[in-house]
C-alpha cells in the first residue's frame, strides 16, 4: 500500500512539473502571438486588458497598497523616472500575471489528467483548459478594452480561438510527455522505443522561442513604426522667449528645467495604454441639462472658442515628497466657462460629469466653473497638440487640484444635477484633492562652489509648489539649525512652480539640509509627516549630503 502511494505521489509530482513546464512553454509565445496581433491587426493585447480590469474592480485599499509598495520599490531600486518605470512595472505585471496562470492551469490539467488514469486524451479534451483559460479573459476583455480597432465580436472570438489553440497544443503535450502506451503482446510494441522527453523539450523550448522571439520583435517594431524618439527639449519647442527668461535669479545648475519637455512630463492614469483617437472622427458631446446640446469636433474647439495660455505645473496626489510625479508645462485651451454658455446651462444643473476614453469619469462643480474661468479644456502642450500619451484630443484643468480629478481623452461631457463621486474618489482618495504646498531640494552643486568674502559657498537649488497659490518664501537650514531665506526666481506664471536657489557656507563633512516653503497666501507648508493617501504628502524634504569640494572654488564672485 505505501508503495502504491508513493508511486501516486511521485506520479503527481511528475505530472505538477511537466504541466508547469507545458505551461511555460505555451503561455510564453501565446503574449507573443497576441502581442504581434494587436500591432499588426488591432486586436486587443489581452494580459494589459486582464491588468486594467483588475485595477477597476479590487478593492481601493488593496490598488493603493499595490501603487505604494511600486512606486517604494522603483525609488530604492533608482529604476528611473516614476511615472515611466511605474507603467512599465505594470505591463510587465500583467504579463507575467498571464504567463504564471497559464503555468498553473497546465499544471491542475496535467494532474487531472492522469488521476483519470487514460492512457492518452482524445483532440477534443485541450478544449477545456483552453476554455477555463479564455472565457474569463475575452469576457474580461470586452468589459475593459477601448484601444482595439477591430469589432468587439472579432476580438471575442479571437481571444477564444486563440486559447482553444493552446488548449489543444496542451493536450498534445500531454500525450507526448505523460500519456502511457498501452499494454499489447504485439512484438513490435514491446520492443518500440519510448519517447525521448529530453530531445522533444529541447525542440519545444527551441519553437516556442521563435515564436516568442519573433512575435514580440515584430510587434514592437510595428508598434514604433520603426522610428526614433523625439529629442529632448528644455525650452519651447517654438524657440521663443520664455516669460521669465529676464528673471533676475538663476536656477543652480542640476535643478530641474523650469519647463518640463514634453517627453518627460509625468503620466499616471488607470489603463496599461493610452486610449487612440484619431481627430478626423473625435467628437465633444455636451448633453443632459442643457437647451443647445453639442457635438464639437476638434477644430471646432479651436476655432470657435478664444484661446488661452496658461503655463501650469500639475502634480499626481501619490506624488511623495521630492518625487517626479509632477511637472510643468504651456497649456493651449479655452476656458470651460465659454462652452457652458454655448451649451446654455439650465438652472437646475449643478454638475458636469466628464468623461475619459480610459474609463476615468469625475464630477466638477458647475459653481467652480462659473467663478473662475482658469478653468480650462486643454487641447495642445507646448503649441503643440497633446501627446497621445498625456490625454490627446482634449483634457481638463482645475486649478489647485491634483491630477486625479483632471480626466484626460475626454469623450463627453454631460450636465447633471445630482452629484456622484469621480474614479479615484470612489476608492477612498480625497474628494477635493487640494494641492498641499511642498518644497524640494533638487541639487547641492559642490562643483559649483565660489569665494565671496573669503567664505566658500556650495549653491543649493530646487522648486516649491502651492498649486495655484504661488510661493512666498523658501527658507533652508543645515544641520538642524536656523532656518535662512532662499532667493526666488520670478516664476513661469503664478500657477507654476519657484525655482529657488540658497548660497549654503561650505562646512567640510556629514550634514542634512532641509528646506520649506510658505504659500502666496502666507500659509506655511505642513511640516508633519503624512503619506500620500488620501490627500497628498506633507512633510520637510532633505538631503544627507558629504560637503567635500570637487574642485577648487573660483575666486572672488557674486552669486
Amino acid at each position: 500500500m505505501s508503495e502504491a502511494i508513493s508511486a501516486q505521489v511521485t506520479g503527481n509530482r511528475r505530472a505538477t512539473g511537466y504541466g508547469a513546464l507545458a505551461g511555460l512553454l505555451l503561455t510564453i509565445p501565446l503574449v507573443a502571438i497576441f502581442w504581434f496581433a494587436d500591432a499588426f491587426l488591432g486586436t486587443p493585447f489581452v494580459p494589459f486588458d486582464v491588468l486594467d480590469w483588475a485595477a477597476r474592480n479590487l478593492p481601493g485599499g488593496l490598488i493603493t497598497f499595490a501603487i505604494d509598495t511600486m512606486v517604494t520599490l522603483i525609488t530604492a531600486l533608482q529604476l528611473g523616472e516614476t511615472s515611466t518605470a511605474a507603467k512599465a512595472a505594470e505591463q510587465i505585471m500583467g504579463i507575467a500575471g498571464m504567463v504564471i496562470t497559464g503555468v498553473v492551469i497546465a499544471a491542475v490539467f496535467f494532474v487531472l489528467a492522469r488521476r483519470r488514469g487514460d492512457s492518452r486524451l482524445d483532440f477534443q479534451a485541450g478544449f477545456v483548459p483552453g476554455l477555463v483559460f479564455g472565457l474569463p479573459v475575452a469576457l474580461l476583455s470586452n468589459d475593459v478594452n477601448f484601444s482595439a480597432l477591430t469589432a468587439p465580436v472579432v476580438n471575442f472570438l479571437w481571444i477564444l480561438v486563440a486559447f482553444a489553440g493552446w488548449g489543444l497544443a496542451l493536450a498534445a503535450l500531454y500525450n507526448a510527455l505523460l500519456a502511457v502506451a498501452p499494454a499489447t503482446d504485439d512484438p513490435a510494441g514491446v520492443t518500440a522505443e519510448p519517447i525521448d522527453r529530453r530531445s522533444f523539450l529541447l525542440r519545444m523550448g527551441g519553437a516556442a522561442a521563435t515564436i516568442t522571439v519573433v512575435g514580440a520583435g515584430v510587434g514592437a517594431f510595428l508598434r514604433q513604426g520603426g522610428g526614433t524618439a523625439s529629442p529632448v527639449r528644455y525650452a519651447s519647442s517654438t524657440g521663443g522667449p520664455l516669460p521669465n527668461e529676464d528673471a533676475a535669479v538663476q536656477p543652480v545648475p542640476g535643478t530641474r528645467p523650469e519647463l518640463t519637455p514634453v517627453e518627460n512630463h509625468y503620466r499616471i492614469d488607470i489603463s496599461s495604454r493610452p486610449p487612440v483617437f484619431e481627430e478626423a472622427t473625435w467628437t465633444l458631446p455636451v448633453t443632459g441639462m442643457v437647451d443647445n446640446p453639442l457635438e464639437l469636433t476638434l477644430a471646432d474647439l479651436r476655432s470657435d472658442f478664444r484661446p488661452m495660455d496658461q503655463y501650469l505645473t500639475l502634480s499626481c496626489i501619490s506624488n511623495r515628497i521630492g518625487g517626479d510625479l509632477i511637472g510643468t508645462q504651456k497649456w493651449t485651451g479655452f476656458s470651460l466657462q465659454d462652452l457652458l454658455t454655448r451649451a446654455k446651462v439650465q438652472e437646475d444643473a449643478q454638475f458636469l460629469r466628464i468623461f475619459g476614453g480610459d474609463g476615468f469619469h469625475e464630477t466638477v462643480d458647475i459653481d467652480l466653473i462659473n467663478a473662475d474661468e482658469r478653468v480650462m479644456l486643454a487641447y495642445a502642450w507646448d503649441d503643440q497638440p497633446l501627446p497621445e500619451r498625456n490625454g490627446f484630443p482634449l483634457r481638463i484643468y482645475i486649478p489647485d487640484r491634483y491630477g486625479m480629478k483632471q480626466p484626460k481623452w475626454i469623450t463627453g461631457i454631460e450636465v447633471v444635477e445630482d452629484y456622484e463621486e469621480g474614479y479615484w474618489v470612489t476608492r477612498g482618495w480625497d474628494e477635493q484633492a487640494l494641492m498641499q504646498t511642498t518644497s524640494v531640494i533638487d541639487v547641492v552643486a559642490t562643483d559649483q562652489a565660489f569665494i565671496s568674502d573669503g567664505i566658500t559657498y556650495i549653491p543649493v537649488g530646487g522648486i516649491a509648489h502651492a498649486g495655484d497659490r504661488s510661493i512666498s518664501a523658501v527658507e533652508v537650514r543645515m544641520d538642524e539649525g536656523e532656518w535662512q531665506e532662499a532667493q526666488l526666481r520670478e516664476p513661469l506664471s503664478d500657477k507654476t512652480w519657484v525655482i529657488w536657489r540658497f548660497d549654503l557656507p561650505f562646512s567640510d563633512g556629514r550634514h542634512r539640509i532641509e528646506v520649506r516653503s510658505v504659500d502666496g497666501e502666507g500659509e506655511p507648508q505642513i511640516e508633519s509627516v503624512r503619506g500620500t493617501r488620501p490627500s497628498g504628502a506633507t512633510g520637510i524634504h532633505g538631503r544627507n549630503v558629504d560637503l567635500v569640494l570637487e574642485a577648487e572654488a573660483e575666486g572672488e564672485t557674486s552669486a
